[in-house]
């Protein structure tokens, strides 16, 4: 998803790490909070009461009523990824609609790509009446504007999936995606293993530099790839300038392999990228189970490349809990009211500020074949008819995927 073709533009802050912090946040955590979380009239969750029957919205319907305004969701984009067509954007309607928000009284909106359009939105939420912005922004660029514009008219903002570096929100909702990268590094490393590979010959790709969560997945796979580096283990052979756009990913792999083709492993970000790159090498004569490459997001093609043996494994995030946990957020905001304790679990550093901002972090996961059926196919993130179909069916069978 975290995890996820995008391209950003103007972000050339240093990289911001997430911490987990165990104590959460307390109400002096936020700048203007009328009433106190902690009245017992108040409905009470955590970061943990989220799952697919949305329970924990429907606990909080009573907030529906004490609040004003609308609820403007402004996402960033409808072509470079996908997910937030395919599940933030209903998620996050799912989440109001239960929390007892009506159509009317909440907006879920996509820039096209666009910053001028991102802005224009967020202004024009604004003005019909919005109270409560919850923004993925394009990149830091827009967002701060966003944010300016906002605060000047006395609206808070959540940062949903990416943080605003330089900005003024009041609450971050994403993955722990420093720790994203850990989980992509030690599935390369497990693989590598698993796969019998000698002297391990690893070209190390990145997403686009200008995007902050990039920059969070490095942190995370290289402190567990460098020190395999700097004791001769593992040898780093490449590293790519990164993108987020799978045909120039492929174009860097290519340029890359043909200058080392000794490579024998690649730490691929996510799964858009890796696809084409694991055509290619097929094309090489490449067998199963024998170039370990990682991935991201849980897709399609990057689950099938999973179980036929051409990728080790993808980072799951279940975009279900970040809508919830985004919305539920927004809900206590919109009520005036400060969200309790335990649903803000951590702290988000922005490096730019040097401002820990108050925060939801969810857990990802790392999906491998024999861990397929029990996360994404129980999920429904994705149907195993689709993941099953054609030459699917014979690696289904062989790790128990039935739905």
């Amino acid at each position: 998803m975290d995890f996820i073709n995008r391209r950003r533009i103007a972000l050339t802050a240093l990289a911001a790490s997430v911490a987990l912090i165990a104590a959460a946040c307390s109400s002096s955590s936020t700048t203007s909070a009328p009433s106190s979380s902690g009245s017992s009239s108040v409905p009470q969750i955590s970061a943990s009461s989220f799952n697919l029957s949305f329970s924990a919205m429907t606990a909080i319907k009573s907030l529906a009523a004490k609040g004003k305004g609308k609820v403007a969701v402004i996402l960033p984009d409808t072509v470079s990824s996908t997910r937030y067509v395919e599940f933030d954007a209903p998620y996050l309607a799912k989440s109001f609609q239960k929390a007892g928000l009506t159509s009317s009284q909440y907006t879920i909106e996509n820039a096209q790509g666009s910053d001028a359009t991102q802005f224009s939105d967020a202004q024009a939420a604004i003005t019909n009446g919005a109270t409560v912005l919850v923004v993925d922004p394009l990149d830091s660029g827009v967002g701060s504007r966003i944010e300016s514009y906002a605060k000047s008219h006395g609206v808070p903002v959540i940062d949903y999936d990416r943080l605003t570096l330089g900005g003024t929100r009041k609450y971050y909702v994403s993955f722990n995606n420093t720790f994203v990268g850990t989980l992509l590094g030690k599935g390369l490393v497990s693989c590598i293993s698993a796969w019998h590979v000698k002297s391990p010959q690893v070209m190390v790709m990145r997403g686009a530099p200008t995007d902050n969560n990039a920059t969070l997945f490095a942190n995370g796979y290289l402190a567990v790839l460098q020190p395999l580096f700097s004791n001769g283990t593992y040898k780093d052979v490449a590293n790519p300038a990164g993108t987020w756009t799978p045909a120039t990913a492929l174009t860097e792999f290519q340029a890359a392999y043909t200058a080392h083709p000794s490579a024998n492993a690649a730490l691929i970000p996510n799964d858009e990228n890796g696809a084409p790159i694991i055509h290619y090498l097929i094309t090489k004569g490449i067998k199963p189970n024998t170039f370990p490459m990682t991935g991201q997001d849980a897709t399609l093609t990057g689950l099938q490349n999973v179980i036929a043996g051409y990728q080790c494994g993808t980072v799951y995030k279940p975009i279900y809990l970040e809508a919830q946990a985004a919305a539920a957020l927004a809900m206590y905001l919109r009520a005036g009211l400060t969200p309790p304790a335990a649903l803000v679990n951590g702290f988000a550093t922005d490096v730019n500020t040097h401002v820990n901002v108050p925060s939801i972090l969810e857990t990802p996961e790392w999906v491998v074949p024999s861990t397929v059926e029990s996360t994404v196919i129980k999920d429904g993130f994705v149907p195993a008819s689709q993941l099953c179909a054609g030459s699917y069916a014979a690696d289904c069978a062989k790790y128990g995927i039935s739905g």
